[in-house]
Order: structure tokens, then C-alpha cells, then sequence
């Protein structure tokens, strides 16, 4: 699926890639053998990752660069992966929430980019990648109202809907589901792109009936 990266971000970023991929998918609330994979991850991260060393894994390190030429703090907006990887290595765990958005969060774990997943039946036109305006807001999942200001955000023609450090309430996957767009974000380029897209596609038709429809690397 097509993703239009804005010229406003490109000039401040110009190595963004976006891996997109559109699949009809079966969305239910748990699925066991998919949580074991994402168990086992958690472990070894939660073993082998201390705290402070988030920060420097390397597509971490370069989306954290990228925010900082935004204008918005990383430390204070963190990345979803780092977010993740934070909660993890702190031994909090993840939760549980379905089988898509689980495999979501397993493809960020993985590659640690940012990977955001929303319902295609709650997004109307084309989709942009931009970065956000001063005073923008919408209402984040689990965060209540969140100043997107300079964010890197998705918006289509009702507004802004997904960001790389919290998604709206609006398109967020639901077991109503059906017809669903997941984006890997990079700041540095596609070079792992393919490979974690792949990733995606098998656990999505393993573990949520996913029917592949396509899947693009979406660059300026």
C-alpha cells in the first residue's frame, strides 16, 4: 500500500522507509503459540538487555537522532520499540492485547523499529507521513489526549491517526477488525526492511488467518 512521505519530513529526515503491508486478518484475543515466541523474546531481552544500553541499539539510536531533528524530545516521547524494550528489560512484561497488535509489538521487538498497526474500515483516502504541528492533539491508546506536536504522525483525510510513539484510539486494531495496514518505520534506510516484512506476513497467516494483499517499501 501506497504511503506518501511529506516533503516537511524529508527535509528534516531523508532516509525515512516505511515497510507497509495489507492483509485481511482474523483478529482474536489470544492465540498461545504465538504468545510463546513473544514470552520467550521478552526473556532474552529482559536477560540480556540492561536499561541503559536501549538507547544504543542501533535503529533505536537513529530514530532518537530523527526525533531530535523534529524538535521533540526522545527521551520524554520515546519510541514505541524503546518503550517496549524499557518495559521489558524493567521485568513489567508486555501485555496482552490480540493476536495482531501481539505480533505487532513481536515485529518491534525484533527489529526494534517503530511498527504501528490500524483498522484500513477507520481511515478514509490517501495516507501521509509527516511530522505534526505545534498544538496538534489527538487521543492516544491508553494515554489519553497526547501532544503530537512535531511527532512523526500518519494522517489521511480525516487527520491524524498513528504516530512511531503512540497510536490513536481511532484506527487502533479491535477484534472487529478486518482489514488491517501494519508500517515498519525506519529513519536509516530499508536495508532490513524485506526481511522483517517477511517476518510479518509469516506470523500474520500463522497466527491471525492472514490473507496477504500487498506489501510495499514506501520511500520519499
Amino acid at each position: 500500500m501506497k504511503i506518501i512521505i511529506d516533503d516537511k519530513i524529508n527535509e528534516k529526515c531523508n532516509n525515512i522507509a516505511i515497510g507497509s503491508i495489507e492483509a485481511y486478518v482474523n483478529v482474536i484475543e489470544d492465540n498461545e503459540q504465538l504468545w510463546n515466541i513473544i514470552d520467550e523474546k521478552a526473556k532474552e531481552i529482559e536477560n540480556n538487555v540492561p536499561v541503559k544500553s536501549i538507547t544504543t541499539i542501533k535503529n533505536i539510536a537513529d530514530s532518537r537522532v530523527a526525533y531530535k531533528s523534529f524538535g521533540k524530545d526522545p527521551s520524554r516521547y520515546r519510541l514505541s520499540s524503546e518503550a517496549l524494550y524499557r518495559r521489558i528489560a524493567r521485568g513489567l512484561g508486555l501485555y496482552k492485547v490480540n493476536n495482531v497488535v501481539d505480533i505487532n509489538n513481536l515485529i518491534s521487538l525484533n527489529s526494534s523499529y517503530s511498527v504501528g498497526t490500524y483498522d484500513l474500515d477507520k481511515i478514509s483516502g490517501e495516507i501521509h507521513f509527516t511530522i505534526a504541528d505545534e498544538g496538534e492533539t489527538y487521543t492516544g491508546i491508553g494515554k489519553g489526549e497526547l501532544n503530537i506536536a512535531h511527532l512523526p504522525v500518519f494522517y489521511d483525510d480525516k487527520g491524524k491517526f498513528g504516530s512511531t510513539t503512540s497510536d490513536s484510539v481511532r484506527a487502533m486494531i479491535t477484534t472487529d477488525a478486518k482489514h488491517i495496514l501494519m508500517n515498519i518505520i525506519s529513519f536509516n534506510g530499508d536495508d532490513e526492511l524485506a526481511k522483517y516484512m517477511d517476518e510479518a506476513c509469516e506470523y500474520l497467516e500463522k497466527y491471525a488467518d492472514g490473507k496477504i494483499i500487498c506489501k510495499e517499501i514506501n520511500k520519499w
